[in-house]
């Protein structure tokens, strides 16, 4: 699996931006392949409507058939890219690419939001709900500062991935970071 697929037509992130198709790309990112059959259990949906989705997403470059695992009666589709990236300024330069951004920057706080309702701290050790949540910050920084904050989160994630690699305890976890300016009107407040 390749490590990103970096974005720079504002209708391929329009097409990965609708909310089924986040879902789905999400489960095949996570829970490895699937056919459009198991996926549409997972989301509660019709084979039918799974089918055509992954269709768009296969489409657009974002998964493939999965050549190891063939069911005879169904395609079995795996992600092609550990994670989607684009560059916001190149996206933000017209209005379509402004507003696949937007629809996808909401597609991706609705994920966060499921994730926190699902999260279940009963079924948790007290370690782990030690370790998860989320907290907010409002700070002052500028666009360099920001950016470097950006850069050395990426860098720890991947250190500490690769020096807990294959630790018995090691589990899939949901790692969010986000940060936008406030508006002029909200540092008023």
């Amino acid at each position: 699996m390749e490590e990103q697929y970096k974005i720079s037509d504002p209708q391929v992130l329009k097409a990965v931006s609708h909310p089924l198709r986040v879902r789905l790309l999400g489960l095949l990112r996570t829970d490895g392949p699937a056919t459009a059959s198991e996926l549409g259990r997972k989301v509660g949906e019709s084979s039918g409507s799974t089918s055509y989705h992954l269709r768009e997403l296969f489409k657009y470059g974002f998964i493939e058939e999965d050549p190891e695992r063939r069911d005879g009666r169904e395609r079995r589709w795996r992600a092609r890219h550990n994670y989607t990236s684009w560059d916001a300024a190149e996206m933000s330069a017209s209005a379509e690419g402004r507003e696949a951004m937007r629809i996808m920057h909401l597609r991706q706080a609705e994920m966060v939001g499921r994730l926190m309702e699902e999260f279940d701290a009963a079924e948790w050790s007290r370690e782990w709900v030690d370790a998860a949540g989320m907290s907010d910050h409002v700070l002052s920084l500028s666009p360099a500062a920001l950016r470097e904050f950006n850069e050395k989160a990426e860098e720890l994630l991947r250190d500490l991935a690769a020096r807990y690699a294959g630790d018995p305890e090691a589990r899939q976890v949901d790692v969010w970071y986000g940060a936008v300016p406030l508006s002029k009107q909200e540092e008023e407040q």
